[in-house]
C-alpha cells in the first residue's frame, strides 16, 4: 500500500497535514495553516521538495538551538 497524505482540522482550527506510511504510521507531520488552500500549498511542497532534499546530520545540541 502506497503512503498518503491526510489533512485535518486542529483544536484551534487551523488545518494541518500528516504523511503516513503505508503501513499507517506517521512519517511527517506539518505546520499549522490558516486556510485549507495554503495546507493543501503546503502537501505540494513537501510533494515537491521531499525528492531532491539534501540529508544533513545535527548533534543533539543543535537540534535544541535550532
Amino acid at each position: 500500500m502506497a503512503g498518503k497524505f491526510e489533512m485535518y482540522t486542529d483544536r484551534a482550527g487551523k488545518y494541518r497535514f500528516r504523511l503516513k506510511a503505508g503501513n499507517g504510521e506517521i512519517i511527517a507531520v506539518g505546520e499549522a495553516y490558516g486556510t485549507r488552500s495554503a495546507c493543501r500549498d503546503g502537501i505540494e511542497s513537501v510533494k515537491r521538495n521531499a525528492p531532491i532534499a539534501e540529508i544533513h546530520e545535527v548533534s543533539d545540541g543543535a537540534a535544541r538551538r535550532n
